[in-house]
């Protein structure tokens, strides 16, 4: 089975003189190798018909299997090569509040996976924080809840987010039907909102004034967890985006979510941005290509259960 890599050299040139000078072995020696292995598996390969070699059905299989070998000792290195890499470096990423608490957990889960050896670091701050940060290297990577246009940066878009009204199971606004909710129903509706200075903060206070609204605000709270337990336990209303609110969760503590067109309007981008002047560390390239194909996937299956 050792000359399953010779046999496939000789299957894709067609000959054996050809193959023996690409291997770089004599002609015969080339030969004595396939007649061997053609004894180790117990089946006639070739049929020779003078110069000409030509395939067998068993010779047929054997190169399938031969190039599929091979193709599996090539990812085999490559991730083995890449992890040697990885393995024991560091990986330090700012995040915002909100993607410590809605995205981060998922991307590092899902590195860790692959690279375990890698030594992660997590920095958190507001938005503009985590953009100085990278500007200053501070930091590999920053992720934001938001798209940055700032020169000597890049931004690595992931995806598009929006609030989302969210209420205990048997509240009031929840037996409406859901195509009838305004934003006018968050008109003095008891609610718990972010603290004030945050950018969902922000956002919010800023359609509020535009719908002319003003909801009982009851608390003011940075934790998205402490905000999730105690909607339900307070009978109050809330505004969470819709990334972190995960059927698991909703259905763990007793709460649903309802759209309003208005808060569709709320769109905001979560991306990976990172300094230019410096070329990306490998852990840092990898963990941009893990969320890459995570959201990307991710974004197709919302395109599929939507059609």
């Amino acid at each position: 089975m050792e000359n399953l890599d010779e046999f496939a050299v000789v299957v894709e040139q067609q000959s054996l003189n050809r193959a023996s000078r690409i291997l770089n072995v004599s002609q015969p020696a080339l030969s004595r190798k396939m007649m061997k292995l053609e004894e180790a598996l117990g089946v006639q390969l070739f049929d020779r018909k003078g110069k000409r070699l030509e395939l067998t059905r068993a010779g047929q299989i054997c190169y399938e299997h031969a190039t599929q070998v091979r193709e599996l000792r090539r990812k085999f290195q490559q991730k083995l090569s890449t992890y040697k890499a990885v393995g024991g470096s560091k990986l330090t990423i700012g995040a915002s509040l909100t993607t410590l608490q809605a995205t981060l957990p998922d991307l590092i889960t899902l590195y860790t996976r692959v690279f375990p050896q890698t030594d992660m670091k997590a920095v958190t701050g507001k938005t503009h924080e985590v953009v100085s940060l990278v500007i200053e290297k501070k930091v590999d990577l920053g992720l934001v809840a938001s798209s940055i246009d700032h020169s000597g940066l890049t931004c690595v878009e992931l995806f598009d987010d929006h609030l989302c009204l969210v209420l205990p199971v048997h509240h009031p606004l929840g037996e409406l039907e859901p195509e009838t909710l305004r934003i006018t129903v968050l008109d003095q509706l008891p609610m718990i909102l972010f603290s004030r200075g945050t950018w969902y903060r922000i956002l919010m206070d800023e359609l509020f004034h535009k719908h002319a609204i003003q909801p009982d605000v009851r608390m003011e709270i940075d934790s998205f967890e402490a905000i999730i337990r105690l909607v339900a336990t307070t009978n109050t209303a809330s505004l969470l985006p819709q990334s972190y609110l995960r059927s698991s969760l909703l259905e763990d503590n007793g709460i649903i979510i309802r759209n309003l067109a208005e808060l569709l309007q709320t769109k905001r981008t979560t991306s990976l941005i990172y300094n230019d002047s410096e070329q990306l560390s490998i852990p840092a390239e990898q963990l941009i290509h893990i969320a890459k194909e995570h959201f990307r996937v991710g974004q197709d299956a919302s395109v599929s259960s939507s059609t």
